[in-house]
This record gives C-alpha cells, structure tokens and sequence, in this order.
C-alpha cells in the first residue's frame, strides 16, 4: 500500500474557485406537472413564483432503479425521470440535460431514501452543479459534496446569483464542519484525500470529551483516526459534532454501486492499483438477480437487461481481480444472502463501525455497532484508506415504554415513530437514533433489526440498540462464538446514565395497535382500526432485509397455520409471496415445517434477493389501480412498481393475505 501512496503523493492537486457564479437557468421542483413542462420548454419561473415546492422528493424519484444500470455518464440523461407532480411524470430522458439548467431547487428533506450516488451524479451529468432546499437528507448530501456539487439552504443565496451576483464559496461551506468545508474547497472527496496524503489540508485533532458518552460517541471514539500518517486509531471519548476520519472494520457494496466505485477507482486511481485491507471488503451480488422476472418487455427491448447485466460482470470481474469475498448468485437461483442479512447474520459485531453502499446498512445497530450508509464515492475512497469521513453524530432517544399488546410488532412500533412530527418535519435528518425502552429490551435481535434497518426512514444518521444479555444468546446461538468473548465485544457498550441527547421521543407501548403506512411515504402511519374503508389487495408480500429475517418467517408462518386451521387459504385473484433473507432462513424455514405451510396456504415463495422491495422481482405491482400490502420498508412512488403500496408488519401482511384485503392478525 506505500507505493500506492508515495504514487499519489506525486499527482497534481488543486482547491476550485473560491468564486461560483449561476452557469445556466434554474429549475424549480414544484408540485405542479403544467409548471415542469413550461420550464423543460425553456420558460423561466420567476423566484418567488408563488408555487409549493415538492418535499419529500427521494432518491427513487430522482433516479429509478432501472436507471441505476448505468454506471457512467450516460445517467446525466436520465434525472428526475421518476419524479411525479400532480400525478404525472414530466419528465422524460435528456429533458434536463437539454433544457441548460444549472441550479436545482426543492423544499424540505430534499434526497431521503436509498443512498444511491446515481442520483446527484445524474443531476452533475446533466449540468447541474448547485443544488437548493429546505433541508436535505444526510447521504444525498454528503454525496454531492463528494462529488464536487453545491448545496445550499438559504434562498437568499440563489436570488443573489439569479441577479447575476458572483458569490463566494463560503456562501455553500457557510456552518459546515472543518472538513466538510475542505471536501467542498477541493472539489470533492477524492482530490481532498490527494491532498490531505499530500499534507496539504488542515485535518483537525480530535476534541476530548469530560461528559458523560454515548454507545455512539464511544464506539466513534475508539474508531477515530489520531493520526493519518500514521494511521494511530483510537481514543477513550468523542465531541457531537467533531469530524474526522475513522477506521472501518468492514466496507460492503453490492452490484448497483461496486461497478461504479470501480470505475471511479481505476478512473481517478488506476487499474490494478491494490486495495487496502481487501479482506474487510465485502461484496455482494443481491439487488437484481430475479430482474429478468420483473422488467417489463417495453425496457428489455430498450436493452436494459443487457446494460444491467453488465453491473455483474463488472463486479464479478473486479472481486477477482482483487480477490474479495462476494456473495453472489446460487445453483436455486437468487443470491446467498440480501447484503443486510448476511452483515447482521455472520459479521457484524458489537463495536464495530462499518460502512455499506445501501442507506439500509443501520441493520446490523440491532447487536450495538454503528454501522452506515454512504455512497460510491465514500465506498472507492475507503479502498484507499480503509477509513471513512463522519461528524460524531448527535443522538436521539427513543424509548418505547412499556409492554407490548399482542399483534404489536417492532415494524407496528416504527410505523409509530415515523409519523412523529420531530421525524416527518426533517428534524431527525443526521441524527443516531438509540432505541431503548422495556419494549425494545423485549425485542429479538431479529425485531430490533427492523427497528436499525428503518432508521433510513426516519432520515437518520443510523440506528442503535445497545448490547445487552439478548446480543450475547445471539453471538452464541447464530455464530457460535464463545460465550465469553461475546460478553468481551458486549462490555462497555452502554450509553452513560447522564449522556447527552439532542432530542427525545417517547412511545407508549401499551397504546399501539397494527398500524399501517398509506400509499406514497412511510411516514402516512395509521391505525388499522381507523382505515376509513375496506382495502383491498392484489398482492401481499413478506420479505426484503427489513422483513425476511428468521423471526419475520415465524410470524408468516404463525398466521397461516391459523388460518389453515380455520379452512382459510389465499384467495384466487391474490398473490403472496414470501422470501427468504438468505439461504440459512430458507433452511430454518425447511427444518421448522414452514415450508409446507406457506405451500398449503397458497404463498408463494422466493429465493433470496432484493428483490420486489427494488423493483427487480417477483411481488412487484404492475399497473397502477394494482394494490399491494408489504412488509417491506418504503413505499415512495413508483418503489414497487405502479401500484399504491401500503406498508405493514409481517403479521398484518400475511392476515391481508388470506382475507384479500387489509386486516389486523387476530391470534
């Protein structure tokens, strides 16, 4: 790893302009298709057009997944393509590009939901540099800086340009950490790492804490990178808010996003230049592998199954080159393993902090680890340095107080969080969510990963559950480790009695009932009880990293079998399908019997993969009047195909299944 070192010391490196100026016309996002199109059109909007902004615009949107089989510039024709406004699609491919815009602008958590970078690179590929909101979600954000685009939140910053006002750079770095604002005067992440090997940037010395920690700030503590040059790691407290460099103990990817940070590396770094630390480098062939099922004939003749094939070659290709572990596909078709489930199920460790190309990496916090999501640049970059950029987060509490009602699930209790107001205004956006409570304490590792996973629905930094007597079963149970080096990685992790929280959020246990999530956000919970008709469906599907787990496959099962007892099966004219995690909760599923009573009730089942949660499996809907119910974890527009989605718990999702419309289990 020198040589590669002492090489890159030599390459030239230099800070952007100090200056930035509007290169081209604005785009307002608003919630208003007739405006769009005028706008595509060449019309300008006027600054204060009067019209609402769309909030809540996610990554989907941006970038369907079907235009994440591009991993070049050929995304810059593609921005927005998902992106609905009074109920229509105006945009279409090349709009953008051909329309000379080169500001973006949109309302509140501006970016939530996957952490794919195809999104702001596509915005860069058409020649949009500067991006403005209300707020803006952490990952989409952070990638844009990593790639050299501009974001800001304070209007008044764009009506001085739209007036033709030179502004300085200081204007997009205005309250952001030291070394944020140094990613941004570089250009990027990758020329600020040229520089800061070459000792040109000024990385500031971590501060010291005489507070009470967090978990957070104490496993954040022991990650810090002292010194880069001569990669001491380590420290006994963090700062919230302090930036800086940690050492990862594992960097995952999987074929969206390896492809692309490959590129990227042999690109700006050389082909068949090493990696460093390849054995903490995970890969993962999960996302497409039933794609062929899904893809409808219109964009298999447009050739998209090809360009995404060549998403596995290429990663297939580079995990030889280098020999990395990947996961990949099975002789039963699918994939060994959902990226998540096999992280959680053979890796992940109380402690560790890791990072993964999938904004659902908070999965494994449910053993007391911090683990994240970021995108391809932050992924290629920690090939070079095996370290990753971060502030200390701040933390919320969530307590979740109290027992439990039957019929609860740890999706019913996250259903209720997401509808808190502190969430759904974006004040969470950034944030470590620690779970805790009587009633998360009750939780499997397998519920409390639901509660990590779905972190990235609240907007958050991650999510964490610290270790306690349940990890320790865990660790021995599922990896067989020994009991006594489980209690080893265990201890310590605890958040201090009188450690500081930004914000607290409070949830009676005791007063839950089965929720659901309406169509269009997860976010829309509401009571079963309260839904003001019947619903409903086509389709119910049990599955995805959120809901395929063990545990999920108990409660599957639990319900059909009552159901069966009862003479009920799913009814003709409903789907069900059900899929696996990973090939061990299929097995757990065979030596448990489940398999015969999914089969008997009439569900469906499925290897392991992404899946229908993408839109790349079976389980998808495929018009819009379809109606689907799903265990899964979003349900933006356009997620699942064109049907409406309603979120659930697995419970309520196989309840739904056998009555043909949504109902609460009642065991």
């Amino acid at each position: 790893m020198s040589d590669l070192i002492q090489r890159l010391k030599q390459r030239n490196v230099e800070k952007r302009s100090v200056e930035v100026s509007l290169d081209g016309r604005v785009l307002y996002l608003v919630d208003d298709s007739e405006a769009i199109q005028k706008q595509l059109q060449g019309q300008d909007l006027p600054l204060n057009h009067g019209l609402a902004y769309r909030d809540n615009i996610s990554t989907d949107e941006m970038t369907p997944a079907y235009v994440c089989y591009y991993h070049d510039e050929t995304l810059g024709e593609f921005p927005y393509v998902g992106y609905s406004a009074s109920g229509e699609f105006p945009f279409t491919r090349n709009s953008v590009k051909e329309g000379g815009f080169a500001a973006s602008v949109s309302g509140k958590r501006r970016g939530k939901g996957s952490s794919r970078e195809a999104s702001p690179y596509a915005e860069l590929c058409a020649g949009i540099h500067l991006v403005f909101a209300e707020n803006i979600e952490r990952i989409y954000q952070q990638n844009c800086h990593n790639l050299g685009l501009l974001t800001c939140t304070d209007m008044s910053v764009l009506e001085r340009m739209i007036a033709g006002e030179t502004v300085s750079l200081e204007a997009f770095t205005c309250g952001k950490d030291p070394v944020t604002t140094q990613i941004i005067e570089w250009g990027g992440l990758f020329e600020f790492n040229l520089a800061r090997i070459q000792g040109k940037v000024d990385l500031p010395g971590p501060k010291v804490a005489a507070e009470p920690q967090t978990i957070t700030q104490k496993i954040f503590a022991r990650h810090r990178v002292i010194d880069s040059s001569t990669y001491e790691v380590g420290g006994e407290s963090a700062v919230v808010g302090d930036a800086g460099f940690f050492a990862t103990d594992l960097r995952f990817s999987h074929e969206y996003v390896t492809p692309m940070a490959a590129t990227f590396f042999e690109e700006k770094v050389g082909k068949g230049e090493p990696l460093n630390d390849p054995g903490s480098i995970i890969l993962f062939r999960d996302h497409l592998t039933f794609l062929e099922q899904a893809m409808t004939p219109e964009r298999k003749k447009m050739g998209l199954l090809n360009t995404a094939e060549q998403l596995k070659i290429k990663q297939q290709n580079f995990a030889d080159t280098y020999d990395l572990t990947l996961h990949g596909e099975t002789e039963h078709g699918g994939s060994e393993a959902i990226c998540h489930s096999k992280i959680l199920q053979d890796y992940a460790e109380p402690g560790h902090l890791i990072i993964g190309s999938d904004s659902h990496t908070p999965h494994s916090g449910a053993v007391g680890c911090v683990a994240f999501g970021v995108g391809t640049t932050a992924i290629f970059n920690s090939w070079i340095t095996r370290d990753v950029y971060s502030l200390v987060p701040e933390s919320v509490r969530v307590e979740v107080r109290g027992k439990r009602p039957d019929g609860v699930t740890a999706k019913d209790m996250m259903l209720a969080i997401l509808r808190t107001p502190y969430v759904t205004e974006g004040h969470a956006i950034g944030k470590m969510v620690e779970y805790c409570g009587e009633a998360v304490r009750d939780l499997s590792i397998d519920e409390r990963a639901t509660m990590t996973n779905m972190a990235a629905e609240v907007g958050a930094f991650s999510g964490i559950v610290c270790p306690d007597e349940k990890t320790v079963e865990f660790l021995v149970a599922e990896r067989g480790m020994d009991e006594g080096r489980a209690r080893e990685l265990c201890q310590g992790l605890e958040s201090d009695e009188d450690a500081v929280y930004c914000h607290e959020i409070v949830i009676d246990a005791a007063s839950l009932e089965p929720l659901v999530a309406l169509p269009g956000d997860p976010g829309n919970g509401l009571e079963i009880s309260k839904l003001d008709e019947t619903v409903r469906i086509d389709i119910a599907y049990g599955g995805s990293c959120t809901a395929g787990k063990k545990e999920d496959m108990d409660m599957y099962a639990l319900v059909l079998k009552a159901g069966l007892e009862r003479g009920e099966r799913v009814p003709e004219g409903v789907e069900f399908w059900i899929q696996f995690g990973s090939q061990e909760v299929k097995e757990y599923c065979r030596e448990q019997g489940y398999l015969e009573i999914f089969e008997k009730a009439g569900a469906q089942v499925i290897e392991p993969s992404c899946g229908a949660c993408i839109n790349a499996g079976p389980g998808i809907s495929r018009s819009p009047d379809q109606v689907s119910v799903s265990a899964i974890n979003r349900n933006f527009p356009g997620r699942s195909g064109p049907g409406q989605m309603y979120l659930a718990s697995p419970l309520t999702v196989a309840a739904s299944a056998l009555a043909g419309e949504i109902v609460a289990f009642e065991g």
